[in-house]
């Protein structure tokens, strides 16, 4: 029997039956968000469970209603549970499901699964799979058409790192990939992508990131030749351009080098993009041309801030001169840095703030940064490696099970009252059709409002709206959300 909870890893493998046969089990997998993209999170465990016999039907809530003759004829009904954002909306459906088909075996597997177990449990979930999770969802599919059900504990880890060999993903269940997220090239020039992942995991533990309470350190790969042929089969379905996942393409360098070399060798009209640490930006400067050379538009990067203290207590390991200088190393060689941040922490001050939009607006990064990073606030959640500091606890209130995080407000109220006052410039600016440019000037004329500085601090940006953009940055149309 596992033992369970936040950050709990199991890494033998997963107990089965002498032999997986799910013949006649129906399964209905259901993704509720996964940043517009097509879930590689219900297509490769469909290809799992379909190998030995189950029948499966993939629902992705994000661009589909919930088809609920399926749900209403399912066996197990199991939640692909990868963030904050999608696990909400899980939860908000379960109860639906719960009417439909009362006897169905609930399960929730993904990130957010494992360090929300006590919750999920006490919502109706009978299974709870995290980490590496297509083996333990075969094996319990095996189990319930053997007649296990609801009883006994799951055998099943709660969190498994065991090395899987992957299968193809299965995915002619899923909405075609026009109904998702396009890359923007340049004004009217879209590009139809897909999506797949090379490796889970990461092995650095950022204390911030909701991936370490679960995987502490390690990553997995997806075998070289899953992903290339996940990549053609998705080709053939009209992708244009593919986002690899990867919490860090860079994790394995000579993985990801062999994967874009030879997806570049087979398609080199096709674009991709990756999201890569600064600090292996740094370390594997030398291969930044490779990733320009094979068609990569862009390079995501969560930078997540520019303050010393606050990369020190995220334990990022890099710094605002590291950023700088990766900004300069990419604009040398002609490839594209788009920034993520957590602009709104507990240790966030508004002459922070401005300093984050004034480098900015120095580096000429205004249109490579989504308007929504300018209002981002940063979560707690359950297992957070933020939890082990004493300046979290001077600050975290109460964890609440529903919002899935851990309470906090600012010590200084201003800075509360930014973050909603950018929240909704972001939200308007959405309607209005603003341009980055021009979202970054409401935001800085209400950071400094907020902040009450000198007129010379609001002359800092006088040129933003007169600045003729560069030329145009390519970006997906789906915002970054967690």
């Amino acid at each position: 029997m596992p033992t369970s909870g936040p950050g709990i890893a199991v890494t033998e493998p997963v107990p089965a039956p002498p032999v997986a046969d799910a013949h006649g089990l129906r399964v209905v997998l259901v993704s509720t968000y996964e940043l517009g993209r097509q879930p590689f999170g219900l297509a490769s465990p469909a290809a799992w469970l379909e190998s030995i016999g189950a029948s499966v039907r993939c629902l992705d809530l994000a661009v589909e209603k919930l088809d609920e003759a399926s749900v209403q004829e399912a066996d197990l009904v199991a939640f692909y549970v990868p963030m904050h954002t999608a696990t909400r909306l899980a939860v908000s459906t379960v109860q639906c499901v719960q009417r439909i088909n009362p006897a169905a075996h609930l399960c929730f597997y993904g990130l957010y699964a494992p360090v929300n177990e006590p919750y999920l449990r006490q919502l109706g979930a009978d299974t709870i799979l995290g980490g590496e999770f297509e083996a333990g969802l075969a094996s319990l599919a095996a189990r319930l058409a053997a007649g296990d059900d609801h009883d006994a504990a799951q055998p099943e880890p709660v969190v498994s790192l065991g090395r899987q060999r992957f299968k193809l993903p299965s995915r002619s269940g899923l909405p075609s990939l026009e109904r998702y997220a396009f890359l923007e090239v340049a004004p009217g020039i879209r590009r139809t992508v897909g999506y797949t992942e090379a490796t889970r995991g990461c092995k650095h533990l950022c204390r911030h990131c909701p991936i370490v309470p679960v995987y502490k350190g390690n990553f997995r790969v997806v075998q070289r030749d899953v992903v290339l042929e996940d990549i053609r089969q998705q080709v053939r379905a009209g992708a244009e351009h593919i986002t690899f996942g990867d919490p860090d393409f860079f994790n394995g360098p000579t993985h990801a080098v062999a994967i874009v070399e030879a997806l570049h060798s087979e398609f080199p009209e096709i674009s991709y993009d990756v999201t890569i640490k600064i600090e292996h930006l740094r370390q594997h400067a030398k291969l930044l041309p490779l990733l320009r050379d094979t068609g990569c538009a862009f390079v995501t990067s969560a930078v997540e801030s520019v303050d010393p203290k606050i990369l020190e207590i995220f334990d990022k390991r890099h710094t605002r001169d590291d950023f700088i200088e990766v900004v300069r190393r990419f604009r040398e060689i002609g490839l594209t840095l788009n920034p993520t941040f957590v602009t709104f922490t507990p240790w966030t001050t508004l002459r922070g703030y401005l300093d984050l939009l004034e480098l900015l607006v120095e580096l000429d990064l205004i249109d490579n940064v989504a308007p929504i990073q300018y209002a981002i606030r940063l979560l707690i959640p359950a297992g957070s490696r933020l939890l082990d500091l004493a300046e979290t606890h001077e600050v975290v209130q109460r964890y609440d099970k529903e919002a899935l995080f851990h309470s906090w407000v600012h010590p200084d109220p201003r800075v509360d009252r930014l973050c909603e006052t950018v929240l909704d410039i972001v939200r308007k600016s959405q309607s209005e059709g603003l341009n980055r440019r021009a979202v970054l000037a409401r935001v800085w004329e209400a950071a400094v409002s907020a902040y009450d500085g000198a007129v010379s601090e609001r002359l800092a940006v006088a040129h933003l709206n007169q600045a003729p953009p560069r030329a145009a940055v390519p970006y997906l149309s789906e915002p970054w959300y967690c």
